[in-house]
């Protein structure tokens, strides 16, 4: 009977592909079609944001321009030479008005300044010189004339009767004694304005009634933003406004108003094609004015959304590739199986191996590991008995001084014992215990110094504690006095708090200062007027005490090797006393540092005991 045949590994395979294959495409087109859709809402935000700024800037510019010319009006309705020409219309006065009138327009830049009697006639203006001159006009039929004649102050654009100019009229009322003299007009031209705006991008500026009157581009002049109603149409055609404009509307859907936010909308620039603009509004405090800019999107969508599409279809193509590879991986996952635990049996085997020699090796590490701990012990007793031969060294080298401080009150001791059995034979007791008293106070002295000394020989190693510097200092000149003494050298101390404390070990602290002690009086074997200052400061959390000689200093290539174990520059000197004071201090928290001096300047920093 045979066997069945195993089935073809391929065909799930194969199926594994197809399906893989179709959900990629899928999933990549869905991908690529979001990220489009995602920058082009982003991209549009920015387009929104940035469109109402440059609104608002050409907003700004025309607003600058209008307030520029505002005061001009309101200036001369106040002027006495234009009241006085007013009521005597005098030949010479208005003479001198007109050419006072044509400097203001220079100096301004106003298209022309004039001036109606209460009539609505021109008796004066700053064109009076051009064959253009409103002198002699009759503009009683201006809406901007009868509105100042009502209200005082009015404002009207329009096109030029004479020029054929379009302009801004402000106007303003001139007030007599007796009432109304006549009116003040100042006509203002946008050219420069607009010639600024064509630079950028398309901008206009509309009236209440949506028509068009400033604008960078031309054609779009007096144009309507909705259609008119035949009756305005008739009303302003009447005022002479806007001369024969046919007041066609504007061709951009959909219609934009004022008040609202920006919008994307369609306008065929004249002889282009239809385009998309993100269009925005702004007030510019003119009567009814608004400002509209339509900022190009073509370009920036485009760039956004092609940029978004590539950068998800790179990543697409990457999760494809990824994906096929872990496909991949999972059809090779049978043949790895097989091998794997072909290669298990014999990757036991050398663990075995491994884990044999593994132990072998952990037990000499552990060995190791213990000989380094009794190294590092042997170490620390070995530096402990190198503080204590250091402090027997030093103790060696005051030794002499301190028997000869000794050796004074024994021999004062016996003096006085012989001369109180004297006393006492003569039946004097009074005077044998008064030497008797002496004698206690020179053993008291005694015990003192000896008391010092084997306290500063006994070995120890407690650990920080809270010690008043002034006893350790006291200390230390206890046992370096003999010496100090001996050489003549004055100690100069000074101490801001005689309470001040610091964290240290006080018999250690002693070493330091009696090894900086000798230094300083060694330092001043021979010099003339020997002088040790001793200081104690507070700064902070911090406590200074500065050993300082006025010897010859260190020299420099001495100050470079100063904390250099076995440097040194004493003939019999090992060179351990200010390594091992360093190490000493260090270990209390603190530093012991060479301060520059004209002598030797050693300094103690500790942290201060709360």
């Amino acid at each position: 009977m045979t066997s069945p045949s195993p089935p073809n590994p391929r065909d799930p395979i194969t199926r594994r592909w197809t399906v893989f294959v179709a959900v990629s495409f899928v999933l990549l087109v869905a991908a690529v079609w979001s990220a489009g859709a995602v920058a082009e809402r982003r991209a549009t935000a920015d387009l929104s944001r940035q469109a109402q700024t440059s609104a608002a800037l050409h907003a700004a510019v025309l607003r600058s321009e209008l307030a520029k010319h505002r005061s001009l009006p309101f200036v001369l309705a106040q002027d006495p030479d234009v009241a006085a020409v007013l009521r005597s219309t005098d030949p010479a006065g208005i003479g001198a008005l007109n050419r006072k009138l044509e400097t203001l327009s220079e100096g301004t830049r106003a298209a022309v300044i004039y001036l109606l009697n209460a009539r609505g006639m021109t008796i004066a203006a700053s064109n009076w010189r051009q064959p253009t001159s409103f002198v002699g006009s009759d503009y009683s039929f201006r809406p901007y004339f009868r509105d100042a004649q009502r209200a005082g102050v009015a404002e009207l654009f329009a096109l030029g009767t004479v020029s054929r100019r379009p302009g801004l009229f402000m106007s303003r009322r001139v007030d007599g004694p007796d009432g109304l003299l006549g009116v003040v007009v100042v006509k203002v031209e946008f050219e420069q304005l607009e010639a600024d705006w064509s630079s950028a991008e398309p901008a206009f500026a509309a009236d209440a009634e949506g028509v068009i009157l400033v604008t960078s581009i031309a054609p779009w002049r007096f144009s309507t933003l909705s259609p008119l109603p035949a009756a305005e149409q008739r009303r302003l055609r009447a005022e002479h406004r806007f001369g024969e404009a046919p007041f066609t509307v504007l061709d951009i859907k959909p219609p934009v108003a004022a008040a609202r936010a920006p919008a994307l909308v369609s306008v065929a620039l004249p002889g282009q094609s239809s385009a998309r603009f993100m269009a925005a509004s702004a007030d510019p405090g003119a009567a009814g004015w608004t400002v509209f800019t339509l900022t190009p999107t073509g370009a920036t969508l485009r760039t956004a959304v092609a940029a978004a599409r590539a950068v998800a279809l790179l990543i697409g193509l990457a999760a494809c590739g990824f994906g096929a590879a872990l496909l991949r991986w999972r059809g090779q996952a049978t043949v790895r199986a097989t091998r794997q635990e072909a290669a298990r049996a014999e990757l036991e085997a050398r663990v075995g191996e491994r884990t044999a020699e593994l132990r072998k090796t952990n037990r000499k590490l552990t060995i190791e590991m213990e000989e380094r701990r009794r190294a590092e012990a042997h170490v620390h007793l070995m530096q402990d008995e190198l503080v204590q031969s250091n402090k027997l060294a030093t103790l060696g080298q005051i030794a002499a001084g301190v028997a000869h401080e000794i050796n004074q009150p024994v021999a004062a001791i016996r003096a006085y014992a012989d001369n109180a059995a004297v006393f006492l034979d003569r039946a004097d007791p009074d005077t044998a215990r008064s030497n008797l008293g002496l004698i206690a106070g020179l053993t008291d002295r005694i015990g003192l110094i000896t008391d010092q000394l084997r306290a500063f020989a006994r070995k120890t190693s407690a650990p920080p504690a809270p010690v008043r510097a002034h006893e350790a200092i006291e200390g230390a000149l206890l046992l370096a006095g003999p010496r100090i003494r001996q050489q003549g050298v004055r100690v100069v101390r000074s101490e801001a708090n005689e309470d001040l404390r610091v964290m240290a070990e006080r018999f250690r602290l002693e070493q330091v200062l009696v090894n900086l002690l000798q230094n300083a009086i060694e330092a001043l074997d021979g010099a003339v007027d020997p002088e040790i200052a001793i200081q104690v400061s507070s700064r902070r959390n911090q406590v200074r005490i500065v050993i300082a000689d006025n010897g010859p200093g260190l020299a420099p290539q001495v100050v470079k090797t100063l904390f250099t174990p076995f440097a040194t520059t004493k003939p019999r000197g090992l060179g351990l006393g200010l390594v091992i004071s360093r190490d000493i201090v260090t270990e209390f928290g603190g530093e012991l540092t060479l301060e520059p001096g004209p002598g030797a300047r050693f300094v103690i920093t500790l942290p201060k005991a709360r």
